[in-house]
């Protein structure tokens, strides 16, 4: 959020002007209809099959242009919620026409008797008056007692017509008794019922049924009802995940979206009643104010929701990639500056998301106000005195949550604002809704004046460093606006998304998530993660750190993220009291965030240049143990399956080559070299003390390979090249879970590097690493890191898929054999972003090799192509260093280029490595009617 505005919620949402309002008697002409059908039955006296398909002609006809102006106002401007209404009130004139035809012309009863009379409901969505494009219809047919012939058959005939104009219908035939007793024993068929509106039939019997159902299964029983309601809620938001800031949310049952709105609208509507959306949330405990936060947010969504339906032809709730930009361009939202407007559109529907569990949170305060919501978890055992005093003054412990004692305390003391959130972790108490409700709507007491005040700076800072659970209070104070207000610049990524497949959460989300990953190292470390949490004592300023990661990705909507990171974290600094040179490191930090992860996995860090390189941006042995820990929290809070221990180890080795260098005082390329050289010799005695003699193909390898690896992996080796047998093929799974790790080891020949990249691929492996070295003999060791294309092990559970792929390896080796063809699955998702390819050859990064770095879009054999292209111009690879990062890759080769190879041939190098990123380009996504807008990928960091 911003100073000038709460929420791009509260905007009036950027589409064309409005369509005029609609009225259902200048779409469906209901008069003309029933004459129609009633002709068509006369026309068809004595055909009974002829006139049925004659009548639902004229039906069908009716209900296809009622959707297609629901359709077109939709593409005018108009609001999902009227767009839903619109379908409804369509369909509710249909279905009545239809009903009057079967029950005049087909099954008339001139004088029902009394089990004869029927009363038609609509139930669900549609009985709320709101029908999605391609939801279902859900209808309740009421009997007063035994079913009769009669009402059979008008269902059956109804049923079948319905059906066979291309609808997906639900139906029940119930008695009113039969509705009380069930809706007593299951929660979703008494929802059902309270959406329930009456449609046609016998008045009379509808009545009677509304009446038992309000008496006998609603007076009374608000308590359970809502318990149950909020149980379901939980269990939804954890099938989806449980947090509203995933990048491709569910419109529908995603926490944040249309079920937790209607959720809130039937406890409310049970409570208090009611008919329409607007009289239901009208008469609940909702302010004026929060009535239209409701209806803004439920206008959005419906909107969001209506195009998805339309798009896909079908009932999809799910805004994925491919649907997010030309949803977008729909509903108005465009490029600007530096943000995409596919970027624009899906901020704003976090935003909305975000209201809508603040919405949650204020009725969740209402209910437990009056008695009607227990607390949840091992509070509703603690017994239910009055607010017990804390000795913060104004503070309260109310029900085993930190509540206060009134609005005075935030309004003559707006560091109570961040105090309440500082309690609460303090204590371990969760804190009150009501509390929470009021820190939200005094947010605003957080202004620029204020915030300056030392108590509240204080408070923020050891909450920040020294509590004992920072994610939680931070995302507690994210979820009322307090922390965007307390830090602008936090409050300006705030529901911040970057349109690309790599990084799963909201920005805010996300440094949310690296600040709880910073605490776990600091507070105790874990498997995997020891030196880090070793490091972490021997920081001098923790606050630097804690802050560089909570500011660390404050630039990302304004430019180059680093440049303007720095400048948003400088004035964060000052502005919080910092000292200088506490300012300037946070700023290096923030400004440098992405370095040490690029150089671990596109840079051969096993190359003197790369140290003498890297350890001349850090500087200091300090700033190298501050910006490891941060890189790490930084690529873990990315989202699920993108840290792994083959990661771990690429920066545990930079770590350790850059801290010698710079623990040593030399970091000139001689003496990186040296110290490389020396732990080389180390391993390579500690594995001679191991096995005793090295096998001479190991032997003649250069430094790089003795410390590329642990002596336990060396050992295997070891084992494995004892043999004079040649190749050398073993696959098997890293004991770290981070991948399958293939060794290849031969006689080397050209093209050979391609030949396996290829063999890979065409297995369906995807090549996360390619460590590749040779000696003077000419023989190679080369070790590829195997994970599937979702990031998991490759063939995990499967030996015989190892052992194929190993024979399939050994065959191409071998021989001069053809590799088998590589499938190149098309993907909807991916082909929604336009990727640039990129290439460029450099000389300066190595003192011995030239490096080519290629970015483009991901694909299975892509390694095989551009390997392909250095073979066929004779160039060398010494190290490949291979990256998937969503949609993107990004490869970088360590090559020895010929001899005499000039500009020249370097630019038409260049032109050939591009031809090869741009094979197989995917097109746009398509629907059965037309292709999808594609938007840029957003870069990967």
């Amino acid at each position: 959020m911003t100073e000038t505005s709460d929420s791009l919620v509260h905007r009036k949402l950027p589409t064309k002007r409005w369509p005029n309002k609609w009225k259902i008697s200048n779409i469906i002409d209901g008069r003309a209809l029933r004459v129609k059908l009633t002709t068509a039955f006369l026309d068809n006296l004595g055909d009974e099959q002829a006139a049925r398909k004659e009548v639902l002609n004229h039906l069908h006809g009716a209900l296809f242009r009622g959707r297609m102006i629901a359709q077109e106002r939709l593409q005018q401007g108009a609001d999902g919620l009227d767009t839903a209404r619109l379908l409804a009130a369509v369909q509710d004139e249909v279905l009545h026409a239809l009903y009057d035809y079967v029950t005049v012309h087909v099954h008339r009863a001139r004088n029902p008797t009394e089990g004869e009379r029927l009363a038609v409901f609509a139930t669900g969505g549609y009985g709320r008056h709101v029908l999605a494009p391609s939801s279902d219809i859900d209808l309740l047919f009421i009997r007063p007692y035994k079913a009769s012939a009669h009402a059979e058959s008008v269902i059956e005939y109804m049923l079948y017509a319905i059906w066979d104009m291309g609808l997906k219908v639900g139906h029940a035939f119930r008695t009113p008794e039969e509705c009380i007793r069930l809706s007593k024993q299951d929660v979703t068929i008494k929802t059902s019922l309270l959406d329930a509106r009456f449609l046609f039939g016998d008045e009379s019997l509808a009545e009677e049924t509304d009446q038992k159902f309000r008496a006998e299964a609603i007076e009374g029983h608000n308590a359970e009802f809502i318990a149950d309601k909020l149980a379901e809620r939980d269990a939804r938001h954890a099938k989806q995940g449980n947090s509203r800031y995933v990048v491709e949310p569910n419109v529908k049952d995603g926490k944040g979206g249309l079920r937790d709105l209607q959720t809130l609208f039937w406890i409310t509507k049970h409570m208090y009643g009611g008919e329409t959306l607007e009289d239901v949330m009208q008469n609940g405990p909702f302010t004026q104010h929060e009535y239209t936060v409701f209806n803004r947010a439920a206008r959005f969504l419906w909107t969001v929701r209506c195009h998805l339906h339309y798009l896909t032809g079908r009932g999809e709730e799910r805004l994925s990639f491919d649907m997010q930009p030309e949803i977008a361009s729909r509903m108005g939202y465009r490029d600007r500056s530096e943000q995409l407007g596919v970027e624009r559109f899906m901020k704003h529907y976090f935003l909305v998301a975000k209201d809508v569990g603040n919405l949650t949170r204020i009725l969740a305060a209402k209910l437990e106000a009056e008695h009607l919501k227990k607390p949840e978890g091992w509070r509703r055992f603690i017994p239910s005195g009055g607010p017990k005093p804390l000795e913060q003054e104004g503070f309260v412990v109310d029900s085993g949550r930190i509540s206060v004692t009134g609005e005075d305390v935030f309004n003559k003391h707006p560091e109570n604002l961040i105090n309440l959130f500082a309690i609460a972790d303090e204590t371990g108490h969760d804190i009150h809704p009501d509390a929470m409700t009021m820190a939200a709507r005094k947010s605003k007491l957080i202004n620029p004046k204020t915030r300056m005040k030392p108590e509240m700076r204080e408070a923020f800072l050891k909450l920040l460093v020294e509590g004992d659970d920072p994610g939680l209070a931070l995302r507690r104070m994210n979820d009322s606006d307090v922390l965007g207000r307390f830090l602008p610049e936090f409050g300006s990524i705030v529901a911040q998304t970057q349109f690309n497949m790599y990084h799963h959460f909201t920005v805010d989300e996300h440094t949310i998530r690296a600040v709880e990953y910073i605490a776990e190292m600091d507070h105790e470390g874990g498997e995997g993660f020891e030196l880090a949490h070793r490091l972490f004592q021997k920081i001098d300023n923790k606050q630097v750190l804690y802050l560089a990661m909570l500011l660390h990705d404050t630039g990302k909507g304004h430019g180059d993220q680093q440049v303007e990171g720095m400048k948003t974290a400088t004035q964060a600094g000052e502005r919080l009291g910092l000292d200088d040179a506490e300012v300037d490191l946070i700023a290096w930090l923030v400004g440098h965030h992405l370095e040490m992860s690029e150089t671990a996995q596109k840079r051969d860090i096993a190359d003197p240049s790369t140290i003498v390189r890297f350890a001349a941006l850090v500087g200091s042995i300090e700033r190298l143990r501050l910006l490891y820990i941060l890189t790490i929290a930084d690529i873990r809070a990315v989202g699920p399956g993108i840290w792994n221990a083959w990661k771990g180890q690429l920066l545990e080795d930079l770590y350790h080559n850059t801290e010698a260098a710079l623990r040593g005082g030399r970091t000139d390329e001689t003496s990186v070299a040296r110290e490389l050289a020396g732990r080389a010799a180390f391993n390579r005695d500690a594995l001679e003390q191991r096995i005793g003699e090295v096998p001479p193909v190991m032997q003649e390898m250069d430094p790089s390979y003795w410390t590329g690896f642990d002596v336990d992996v060396l050992e295997e080796h070891a084992k494995k090249l004892a043999s004079d047998e040649t190749p050398v093929i073993s696959a098997q799974v890293r004991e770290d879970g981070g991948g399958v790790s293939l060794l290849v080891a031969g006689h080397d020949r050209l093209g050979l590097f391609a030949k396996l990249a290829g063999t890979i691929a065409a297995q369906g492996a995807n090549v996360v690493s390619a460590q590749v070295y040779t000696g003077p003999s000419g023989f190679i060791v080369d070790v590829f890191i195997l994970q599937d294309g979702k990031g998991g092990v490759f063939a995990a559970g499967d030996p015989g898929r190892l052992k194929r792929l190993e024979d399939e390896v050994r065959r191409v080796f071998t021989s001069d054999a053809p590799i088998k063809e590589i499938v190149t699955p098309s993907s909807r998702r991916e082909a929604a972003f336009l990727v640039i390819p990129q290439v460029k050859i450099d000389d300066s990064l190595s003192s011995d090799y030239t490096v080519i770095d290629v970015a483009g879009r991901d694909r299975p054999g892509l390694l095989h192509d551009v390997a392909n292209v250095l073979a066929e111009e004779n160039i060398s690879i010494h190290s490949a260093h291979v990256g998937s990062y969503g949609e993107r890759v990004f490869d970088a080769f360590y090559v020895q280029l010929p001899d005499n190879y000039d500009d020249a041939r370097k630019l038409a190098l260049k032109e050939h490595l591009l031809a090869a990123l741009k094979r197989d380009e995917p097109e746009a996504p398509r629907t059965p009617a037309r292709s999808l807008k594609q938007a840029n990928a957003a870069d990967s960091f």
